[in-house]
């Protein structure tokens, strides 16, 4: 996995440009297919969106990883717009703000470490506790309302969705991360 960062040159190439439209088009179809979100109750869904922002990130480096994660943030945002909870995913801070940190911090690590399942856990507990912390700080009373839960319970309400879905979508991440990175490995040293 060492040498699949290709981000050396910091030019759109042809090859970059449609690596990152595939992502891209991978990202808004998981969006719209069960594939990116599996709802567990009406309020909780676990995501496996972040995981085409983690492969940008290491094969294109921190510009594929933002480009990707703010497909995944806008598809986000429109997605919640027709469910209970979108006056707290109106916020770009909650809905697009922590997919395209995903990105940045997936990058940084892949490109200091060269380690996919790191990578994979650095950039999933970034989707999962940006979003969470601004849910609490931006819609904290909004969502406590929808959700018909205590305001003065959804801090612990929050750390528990982070603890249950946050650890289900590390393992799924670094699984999948893992796969498709040695895959990716492959194919180039036989290019």
């Amino acid at each position: 996995m060492e040498n699949l960062n290709l981000n050396q040159n910091k030019t759109f190439t042809v090859r970059k440009m449609t690596r990152l439209a595939m992502l891209c088009a991978i990202a808004i179809f998981m969006s719209l297919t069960p594939f990116g979100y599996i709802r567990l109750t009406p309020s909780l869904k676990v995501t496996f969106m972040h995981i085409p922002v983690i492969i940008a990130a290491m094969t294109d480096g921190m510009t594929g990883g933002i480009i990707v994660g703010l497909i995944f943030g806008l598809t986000s945002l429109i997605n919640n717009l027709t469910t209970i909870f979108a006056p707290v995913f109106i916020n770009p801070m909650i809905s697009v703000f922590p997919r395209i940190m995903i990105g940045v911090f997936s990058a940084m690590v892949y490109s200091k470490t060269k380690n996919a399942p790191l990578t994979a856990v650095v950039g999933t507990a970034t989707n999962t506790t940006l979003v969470l912390s601004m849910i609490y700080l931006f819609a904290a009373k909004t969502f406590a309302n929808i959700s018909k839960i205590a305001e003065g319970s959804l801090l612990k309400i929050l750390i528990g969705v982070a603890l249950t879905n946050g650890t289900l979508e590390i393992i799924a991440a670094v699984i999948i991360v893992t796969a498709i990175s040695k895959a990716l490995e492959k194919i180039k040293r036989q290019a």
